[in-house]
Parts: structure tokens; sequence; C-alpha cells
């Protein structure tokens, strides 16, 4: 089976594509896997480095007016997509799998009438490319349900160390690693991989209070954003960790009791899987898919939503005092969270690419004898 992923532009689109290439991998060793994506996306550095094939391709925005920009990207789509319909054609794939983005676009127009098509969707509210792939096929999956009309409620494709994450059996170990006090509840403050400056002005104007409550905080602050912190690790605080960046998430997961974060779809879905309630704080700009990647988490009891300009340190300290004093409210919200989350999403959507390329071999099957 020769499977193209498309994939690109932001950790988001790359991270699932990246996930589902491993279960398939496992799954089928014979399976040949490639990716579709741009030299200046995230893919041109993640997908080398977990050891795939990249193929570049031009990549742009659907035009939404006409104007002199309109123009240029829509002849870069069109470039777009007879670059991989000429790889479509030359590899003989099977199936094209698309997670949105720039880079999904030409692929599903590229495949159209030549190979399956998969389309998934992480955000609760999709995106123009995948929007238009969904158009083009019945093999739909989204993560969050009324996505796309039609599509199959999958949930996201999630890392290994996500999906066998043992909380509580690792809690010990992953405290110990960030020298974390073992016994003290713990709050875990992250804004994605830059960080979140509002996130972090809150947590830190909020931290001393917290800790004389009670809490200790394991602060993945973001490398630009050093400054805020700074009087915080000055004062030598011994409950507060501050770590600019992290590529060991689950650790620090299963290190927490309760988590402040922004609301991307990767991380609504990671948190939910392991069990680990939130405050929610959606990204304020944008059409406000982040507010709905967490609804479904925090209407099942596995979190609270918190707009961006409603987060203070008092309101921090106040809702986390209570918390603290009502511990099995704390354990109700990690067992509902626990309960909303999907942990087997790239196992689903693998099973979608198998039965789509299956279904693809029997029609050329077809056309030959025909």
């Amino acid at each position: 089976m020769r499977v193209l992923l498309a994939g690109g532009g932001t950790a988001g689109h790359v991270e699932p594509a990246l996930n589902l290439a491993e279960v398939m991998r496992r799954r089928q060793p014979g399976v040949e896997l490639a990716f579709l994506g741009t030299a200046k996306g995230l893919e041109a550095r993640l997908v080398p480095a977990r050891g795939y094939r990249l193929e570049l391709t031009e990549a742009a925005p659907l035009p939404r007016r006409l104007d002199r920009k309109s123009w240029s990207d829509a002849w870069r789509i069109r470039r777009g997509v007879r670059q991989a319909r000429a790889l479509i054609v030359r590899e003989g794939v099977d199936v094209v799998v698309g997670f949105g983005g720039y880079v999904a676009l030409p692929a599903y127009l590229g495949a159209r009438g030549r190979c399956a098509i998969v389309v998934h969707e992480a955000n609760a509210r999709p995106g123009l490319a995948n929007r238009v792939g969904a158009r083009l096929t019945s093999y739909v999956a989204q993560a969050y349900d009324g996505s796309l009309r039609g599509a199959k409620t999958i949930g996201i494709p999630l890392k290994p160390e996500v999906v066998n994450l043992d909380r509580a059996g690792s809690r010990a170990g992953a405290r110990a690693s960030f020298g974390l006090d073992s016994d003290r509840p713990c709050l875990l403050v992250f804004g994605g991989s830059q960080g979140a400056r509002r996130i972090n002005g809150a947590v830190v104007d909020a931290a001393n209070r917290l800790i004389g409550e009670g809490w200790q905080i394991l602060h993945v602050f973001g490398p630009r954003n050093a400054d805020q912190v700074a009087p915080l690790l000055a004062a030598g605080q011994p409950f507060y960790t501050a770590i600019d960046y992290l590529d060991r998430m689950p650790d620090a997961y299963a290190a927490a009791d309760l988590a402040i974060c922004r609301a991307g779809a990767m991380t609504c879905a990671e948190l939910a899987a392991v069990g680990l309630p939130a405050f929610y704080v959606p990204l304020p700009i944008g059409n406000g898919e982040q507010r709905l990647n967490a609804a479904g988490v925090v209407g099942a009891g596995g979190g609270r939503l918190v707009a961006d300009d409603q987060l203070t340190a008092d309101l921090v300290v106040r809702e986390l005092t209570e918390l603290l004093a009502n511990q099995d409210r704390l354990t109700q919200m990690s067992a509902a969270a626990g309960a909303f989350g999907i942990r087997d999403g790239a196992d689903r959507l693998a099973d979608m690419v198998e039965a789509a390329a299956s279904g693809n071999r029997g029609q050329r099957r077809e056309r030959r004898e025909s």
C-alpha cells in the first residue's frame, strides 16, 4: 500500500499525520509512506527527523477576494495541484490522507479521480481545505461531532507516549524528574511551543499566593518569555519550576493535577486522553475554533473555559484555592476528562485509510478488466 500524507504548516497539521504514520508502519511494515509539504513549514524539520520522505509542493490559501495577491495564490494552487498529481501518478499512490491546511488542498485536487482520498479534521471548526476535500470523498473523519457533515468522529491520532500514559503510575517518577515535591498538588502551565504571555502573566502574578495555599507550579513559559518569569526565579521560590521549552509533555501530564493552557485541538485531545483536567484559555484571535475545541470536554465536566481577557491572577487564586479545598471535585474532573477522551484515534484513522486504499485497488482492477 502506498500512502501520501498531506499535513503541513503547523504542528496541529503535522503531528497527527506523523502519529498516523507510526501506527500504519507498525500495523503494516511494508507500507510505503511519504509526506507532502513545503520547505517553510514545520514539516520540513519534523518529517525527515522521524525518518519519512518529504516531497515538496507549492501551497497557498484559497483566494477569498479578487486582488493581485489572490491571482498569485490561485496560480500557486494550480501549480501545486499539478505537482501533487504528477507525484500521485508517478508513485502509484493508493490513498491521499489530508489533515487540512494549505498543503492539503493541492493534494485533494491532485488526487481526485486518481486515487482514494481520506480527510481528517482536528478542529471543531474546519478550514476551507478540508471543506473542499470532504466533498470529494466518503472517507471523512473528525475529532469533534459536527465539524464536517457526514464525518465519522474518531478523535485525533496521538503519540504513543500519550496513548499509553498511566498518569497515576508515572507520577512519582515524573515529579522526581522535574525536581517537584512528591506530595503537593501540581499546577501545569503552558501555552504551546512559544508559550502564551497572557497566561504567563496571570500565573506569575498569582504564583506566591497559590504556593501559599499549598500548590506547586510547573511552568513551561516559552523561549521568548524569559522576562516574565525572571523576577520569580530570582526570588528562589522552592515550589515554582520554570522551563522555557519542554519536548516531553507526557511527563508533565503525569506530574500534574491540573493545567492552565490554550485550547488547540491537539492540546484538548491529549489532556482528555490522559484524564488531566484543565482551565482552557482559548486564543482570542482566529475564527473561534479554540473555544469550540474545548467545549466538549468542558461540557463533560473535564475542565473550565476562561476567556483570555478574563484571566487574572485573582481568578486563578480563587478558583484553584476552591479546588484544593475540594479534592473530590478535582478527582471528578479528572475522571470526566478521561471518559471524554479518545485514545485510539490513530488506529481508527488507519482503519479508514486501509479501507479506502482497498476500495481504490478494487476500482483499479475493475477498470483494467473492463
